[in-house]
């Protein structure tokens, strides 16, 4: 059996873990279902109204219920979850390949019902409201970084053509903006200075508005252990963590930090053909929020000296600044990954446990007479062998 996606090899259509699947195109009105009636081999799709939903899946038996991950599918997945049923949700990216024809209601469905059975299918993991709600803030946060971005760039360009320069950053601009503007006040009408002068007024009320969504985050993180746990982490701020914990979801979910990091994009994209594999730069797939609050704490780990290891130093100098940032990101990932899903506390010269076989203790045999493994071939003597540089 398949371990992420409960198949068997062979296993008939339109069965997963001895359950019917049920592929639900989800809209704001209009739901479409999509299933196969394994008696009588029947071809269904059905229309629902959205207030009829739940009622319809009170009835029907356990089944695994299919849907793409997109807005509102967290919500469904929780409520259906609760009537009994098994919930996948797919990215979108991997059911487009199904879609067959035009796109319709229809073609989604059946594309999400053949998507969630394909062997080694990756699924997302179902958000809860607490997580939801978390990532909610920083959408907030984000919105009004966004709002203050675009209004201190409008009143640069707006002062600049009456000679006005001002310095880069928010808190140096909004230190001369006012003094800017009372210097070209006599040359403009007072209904222009008033205008400028309350845009001044709304980037500070607007600052005021994440400084307030921030404080909301403090109150999250201190009631929440999974948080503060990751925020032990170097290089894990509030932002971080709370984001980071929230966005993970499950950490069972990933078989390994590696794979967590993987799904954050922070490792190399592989093209290859022949056998040869050749590594490029990273994928950048998943969350961009995420993936770039850890790229900023790896670099402040490396621009601080009491925090870098000499596995840090080294790499300093062998690569690229960036790619060294990118590298200690990944780290920080995967430690993420890994006090959550070991449910402990950040130990900072925590080592692994993993069983170490010498060579002699390979040649003898256990107590039980059994062989016992043979120790790990390195990686590194082997490549070294093939270019002829140890016999």
């Amino acid at each position: 059996m398949n371990r992420n996606t409960g198949m068997h090899a062979g296993q008939v259509i339109g069965w997963m873990s001895g359950l019917q699947v049920v592929g639900m195109d989800i809209a704001k009105s209009v739901f479409q279902l999509y299933t196969v009636d394994m008696k009588t081999g029947e071809l269904r799709d059905k229309r629902l109204k959205r207030d009829k939903v739940l009622e319809y899946f009170r009835l029907m038996a356990p089944a695994m219920v299919a849907m793409e991950a997109c807005g509102g599918a967290h919500h469904w997945a929780r409520q259906l979850q609760k009537l009994g049923h098994q919930v996948r949700l797919v990215h979108a990216q991997a059911v487009r390949p199904f879609v067959q024809g035009n796109k319709t209601d229809v073609t989604d469905a059946r594309a999400i019902w053949l998507a969630v059975q394909q062997s080694g299918m990756r699924f997302v993991a179902v958000k809860t409201e607490a997580q939801q709600a978390a990532l909610t803030l920083h959408r907030q946060r984000q919105q009004l970084i966004k709002m203050i971005t675009m209004q201190l760039n409008g009143l640069r360009g707006l002062l600049y053509e009456f000679g006005v320069t001002l310095p880069l950053g928010r808190k140096a601009m909004l230190a001369q903006v006012v003094g800017a503007i009372d210097s070209v006040a006599p040359v403009l009408p007072k209904m222009t200075v008033d205008s400028l002068l309350q845009q001044v007024q709304r980037i500070v009320q607007l600052r005021q508005a994440v400084d307030e969504v921030e404080v909301s985050l403090k109150q999250l993180i201190s009631q929440d252990r999974q948080m503060q746990r990751a925020l032990s982490i170097p290089g894990v701020g509030i932002l971080s963590a709370t984001a980071a914990v929230a966005t993970m979801g499950d950490p069972h979910h990933f078989k390994s930090g590696r794979e967590f990091c993987a799904w954050l994009g922070l490792v190399p994209r592989q093209e290859g053909t022949g056998g040869k594999v050749k590594l490029l730069g990273i994928s950048k797939r998943g969350d961009k929020y995420v993936r770039t609050l850890l790229v900023h704490g790896a670099r402040s780990v490396l621009l601080r000296k009491d925090q870098s290891s000499d596995w840090q130093t080294e790499l300093q100098k062998r690569r690229h600044k960036n790619v060294a940032v990118v590298a200690q990101a990944a780290k920080i990932a995967r430690t993420i990954w890994a006090v959550l899903a070991k449910d402990q506390d950040y130990q900072a010269n925590h080592k692994s446990v993993r069983p170490q076989h010498s060579s002699a203790a390979a040649q003898e045999p256990s107590q039980d007479g059994s062989p016992t493994c043979p120790p790990r071939r390195s990686f590194v003597a082997g490549d070294a062998r093939r270019r002829g540089q140890v016999s």
